[in-house]
């Protein structure tokens, strides 16, 4: 595939789209990782200095994309927590049943949790302050709307609600990172099978999680 220099603003904006789309076809294949701009800038069929013109980085790319794909998640888990969570419940069962639906329904999406996992270590190492304002306002906007969520169906967690978000998306991170673990891991815990506390599988754990997280705020508050 190749371009033509783009010129107007319509065929900036296009291109831009072009490359978010070839990197996210990218993260279906392999782990953030693995994604090079080399690779990338062959895909899209542009020179790496071309990519460059439209994103300053790598990095700035892959921000991008986490930001998308927080936004369409966010979207998505308003409706499965509307269907999922009874409002007449106790307010230990309403914390619970948020926490499973929110657990699952990111467990579902392996591309927005890599992209979680690599955030604070990775993606944010490579930016500038312009791209990383950008970022970080779009994300407090997205810890709000999550935080809207937990108020209607856990109001009891009051204003800690906001916190239990941060620290849920932070869960999200590290426990993603911890159930992949490299081969030698893995035949460490079915050597010794004392170690299988240290194998956790996403969901379950980000479940148990939350909803601590959840009783905890729930406690504070009262």
């Amino acid at each position: 595939m190749t371009f033509q220099r783009a010129r107007s603003a319509e065929q900036r904006e296009e291109r831009r789209r072009t490359i978010l789309d070839t990197a996210l076809g990218m993260l279906d294949e392999m782990p953030v990782a693995e994604v090079t701009l080399n690779e990338l800038s062959r895909r899209v069929g542009l020179a790496k200095s071309n990519v460059l013109r439209y994103f300053e980085s790598r990095e700035a790319v892959l921000l991008e994309l986490l930001d998308r794909a927080l936004g369409s998640w966010l979207a998505e888990v308003a409706v499965e927590l509307a269907g999922g969570v009874d409002p007449s419940l106790p307010v230990r069962d309403r914390g619970d049943r948020f926490s499973a639906v929110v657990a699952q329904s990111l467990a579902k999406h392996a591309v927005l949790c890599d992209l979680i996992g690599a955030q604070a270590g990775v993606l944010e190492r490579n930016v500038s302050v312009d791209v990383a304002v950008r970022f970080k306002r779009s994300a407090l906007a997205g810890l709000d709307e999550m935080a809207d969520l937990i108020r209607r169906y856990v109001p009891e967690t009051g204003d800690e609600a906001k916190s239990v978000c941060f620290l849920a998306m932070v869960l999200t991170g590290g426990l993603w990172t911890q159930c992949r673990p490299s081969a030698s891991m893995l035949a460490a815990y079915e050597q010794d099978p004392a170690l299988a506390a240290f194998r956790v599988e996403l969901a379950p754990a980000l479940e148990h999680g939350l909803a601590t997280l959840i009783a905890g705020a729930v406690a504070r508050s009262s």
